[in-house]
């Protein structure tokens, strides 16, 4: 009779602790996956422009570092980055497929030793997913059509958003403003008009 009261308080406790996992689970997602999307950014129009290339061709494009970046999720070193302290005004599009990601507007001093933001360019090209690795939750930043490994995105930057999307420089690509028109970015330009 021991033996099956144990039995079902070992059953009981295994199903409390499921239902409260599955609930952090499911909290800790649902915070994350909404932590960005305070801001309202223009959404462009894509209209298939944006195709991400073959692995092969990925690896012939991309620098070692860039690859292991963006296809292996890997972190560029702090303060030894292109990036990091750039003043120059234009946008940041990702490396892989060109598509909008990031203003210089936007880039503040985080003191992290990599470029950071306090919001997308355009809110639809960047994605947020959870993040478990190392055994803390996340939010992973990823370019909606390129699948690139961007970096993370935080809570603890300046106003107005309170938030800081960490980036890695070699996911990136930097279009200086006076080459927006002629690169095909020509719609982001008349923020820098201001």
């Amino acid at each position: 009779m021991a033996g099956k009261k144990s039995i079902i308080r070992l059953i009981l406790l295994g199903s409390i602790g499921v239902i409260t996992a599955w609930g952090l689970y499911a909290m800790s997602d649902q915070s994350v996956s909404t932590i960005g999307k305070l801001t309202d950014q223009p959404v462009s129009e894509d209209n298939g422009q944006w195709q991400k290339p073959e692995d092969a061709e990925l690896k012939k494009m991309l620098t070692p570092e860039q690859y292991k970046v963006t296809q292996k999720e890997a972190t560029e070193r702090p303060f030894q980055n292109v990036y990091w302290d750039n003043k120059k005004e234009g946008i940041y599009v990702d490396i892989v497929t060109g598509e909008p990601l990031f203003s210089s507007r936007d880039k503040f001093k985080s003191g992290t030793g990599w470029p950071s933001f306090t919001r997308p360019l355009v809110n639809s090209h960047v994605v947020e997913k959870p993040d478990r690795k190392f055994g803390i939750l996340r939010t992973e930043v990823k370019s909606k059509y390129g699948d690139s490994h961007l970096g993370h995105l935080f809570d603890d930057g300046p106003n107005p958003t309170g938030l800081r999307y960490c980036i890695n420089s070699a996911s990136l690509r930097f279009v200086p403003r006076e080459e927006l028109a002629k690169e095909g970015y020509g719609q982001f330009a008349k923020q820098f008009q201001e």
